[in-house]
């Protein structure tokens, strides 16, 4: 059952619920484009990767 079916009724549980999985999804989804962006600005060299 998702929150887009008819039969979806909003109760405190379900709200806690949607909202911690799309926070999580949030955070792996920034994290991923972060890496993502730091790969690309390294592959054109605009960004050097240090090595202490």
């Amino acid at each position: 059952m998702t929150p887009f079916s008819f039969e979806w009724q909003w109760n405190i549980d379900y709200l806690l619920f949607m909202g911690l999985l799309y926070l999580a999804l949030t955070i792996v989804g920034c994290g991923v484009g972060f890496a993502l962006l730091k790969t690309v600005l390294q592959l054109f060299g605009f960004m050097r990767e240090r090595h202490f």
